[in-house]
């Protein structure tokens, strides 16, 4: 959304060299020039290694009395991110700023192994092993991320499912470039046993405080997750 008062980007752009002399730098702009919706395409100015991310949520808050946004974010090369727009710089994907020069060569093959080796770097042991923002993000509700949480135990350890899951977990776009498939089953039961905790601590906090809420969580989870939430036994 631009400005209330009908500049283009054009016109605010220019305002800031006539006040500065010099031209106007992104990183140094309002966050508020537009606000951002689900489906938008960014950039993160600050971090261009994460590459496009699409905006999976966003919410407009305010951060000692001016208007920004909480946004959740799923970059293709960084995963899911939460971000305030009081702190972050984010682009629209088409907008340009300094970043790696762009791939060289007339070898697609050999460009498309350099973009998976980029992505290979980015993504570690950790990245797999954390539990995604959907399900711990303090700024939702406990019985969202009680939902979320349970969503998490659709993925296995087995076929199509165990990619799906390294996929989301490091935004890698094939993570049998650089882990084989044992390597990935190790990882996943690793993930796994933080997943059985979070989920411990988070579903019986929401049992606690609001039993009602926690029955319809439950209720509304698949099988995988209400077998799962019997085994890991919120009560002891």
């Amino acid at each position: 959304m631009l400005p209330s008062r009908g500049l283009s980007r054009a016109d605010f752009s220019g305002n800031v060299r006539a006040r500065s002399g010099r031209a106007p730098d992104f990183m140094e702009m309002p966050q508020l020039v537009r606000e951002w919706t689900v489906g938008s395409k960014v950039r993160h100015a600050g971090c261009p290694q994460w590459g496009v991310g699409v905006v999976t949520a966003a919410v407009s808050v305010q951060h000692e009395g001016v208007r920004c946004q909480r946004l959740t974010i799923r970059f293709d090369k960084a995963g899911s991110k939460t971000i305030s727009t009081a702190f972050a710089s984010i682009l629209e994907a088409t907008d340009t700023f300094s970043s790696p020069s762009p791939l060289h060569g007339s070898d697609t093959m050999s460009s498309n192994n350099t973009i998976l080796d980029r992505e290979a770097k980015a993504a570690t042991d950790e990245t797999f092993l954390r539990i995604p923002d959907q399900a711990s993000d303090p700024f939702t509700t406990l019985a969202k991320r009680a939902a979320a949480t349970l969503a998490l135990y659709k993925f296995t350890a087995t076929g199509a499912s165990l990619l799906d899951w390294a996929v989301m977990q490091s935004g890698m776009r094939d993570p049998l470039s650089r882990y084989n498939r044992h390597e990935l089953e190790t990882l996943f039961q690793r993930f796994r046993q933080n997943l059985d905790n979070h989920a411990r601590k988070t579903l019986k906090e929401l049992k606690k405080q609001d039993p009602a809420a926690f029955a319809q969580v439950l209720a509304q989870s698949g099988a995988e997750a209400q077998a799962a939430v019997r085994r890991i036994d919120i009560n002891r």
